[in-house]
C-alpha cells in the first residue's frame, strides 16, 4: 500500500490528471492533499474523486518543508510518494520501488518537460533526468547533491527520522539530500520511474525554459 502526498495551491489545470494518474497506476491508494489557500477550483476538482480514498488538509504559514511534513504525519502507509500537483505518472514498477528502498532512502524517477502539450528538450534542471541510474545524484549545475520531490518516494520511517526543513521557501529535497548522505545514506535515481512535468508560470523548476 501507498500514500501519496500532493501539495496544491491554484492547481486546477493540472491536479486532476496527477490524481487520475495515481489511481490509475497504484492500487487502493491513500492520497493526501494538502492544500496552501488556493483560491481557484483545484480543491472542488479534488472532490471529483470522491470515490477514492483522498484526505485534505489546510496549512498556513507554508513552507514547503511544513506542507509535507505534515502530509508524512497523515499517512497511513509504509510507502509514501511525493508528487507535483502538476505532474501524470505515466511509468512506475512497485516492485523496483520496494527493491531500491530497502538500501536506499528515496528514489526518485525521470521527469519529461511539457510545456503546452509539447515536449521539450532538456535543458537547464531538466538535464539531470537521464537515462543512466545514478546513486546520491551530484549536479554540475548546482553544484550539490541533487534530488527532486515531484516524483520521489521514500519509506515513512525514513521521513519521520529525517524530516524536512520547515524554514526553507524551496529546495528543501536538495538539502534533505546533503543531510542523509552527511549520516552515510543513499538515495537513488532512475528513468524507470517517469512523470511527465507541466508547465507553469509559477513554477521553479521551469526557470531556464528555452
Amino acid at each position: 500500500m501507498v500514500s501519496v502526498i500532493i501539495r496544491n495551491r491554484d492547481e486546477a489545470e493540472y491536479i486532476g490528471f496527477a490524481i487520475q494518474s495515481i489511481v490509475d497506476h497504484i492500487k487502493d491508494p491513500e492520497i493526501i492533499i494538502v492544500d496552501n489557500n488556493s483560491k481557484d477550483d483545484s480543491m472542488k476538482i479534488v472532490s471529483l474523486f470522491d470515490r477514492y480514498n483522498i484526505k485534505t488538509y489546510s496549512i498556513d504559514d507554508y513552507t514547503p518543508g511544513k506542507a509535507l511534513n505534515l502530509g508524512v504525519t497523515k499517512c497511513s502507509n509504509d510507502i509514501i510518494l511525493i508528487l507535483s500537483a502538476h505532474s501524470q505518472i505515466t511509468k512506475l514498477d512497485l516492485d523496483l520501488v520496494k527493491k531500491s528502498l530497502k538500501s536506499n532512502v528515496a528514489v526518485f524517477g525521470n521527469q519529461i518537460p511539457i510545456f503546452r502539450g509539447k515536449k521539450i528538450t532538456k535543458r537547464y534542471i531538466w538535464s539531470h533526468f537521464n537515462d543512466k541510474e545514478q546513486t546520491n545524484m551530484f549536479s554540475e549545475i548546482e553544484n550539490r547533491l541533487f534530488l527532486h520531490n515531484a516524483f520521489c518516494f521514500y519509506s515513512k520511517k525514513v521521513l519521520e527520522d529525517f524530516p524536512f526543513d520547515e524554514k526553507l521557501s524551496g529546495k528543501e529535497d536538495r538539502y534533505w539530500a546533503i543531510e542523509v548522505v552527511s549520516k552515510g545514506l543513499t538515495y537513488f535515481y532512475t528513468p524507470n520511474l517517469e512523470v511527465n512535468h507541466f508547465f507553469t508560470n509559477k513554477g521553479a523548476t521551469w526557470q531556464g525554459l528555452g
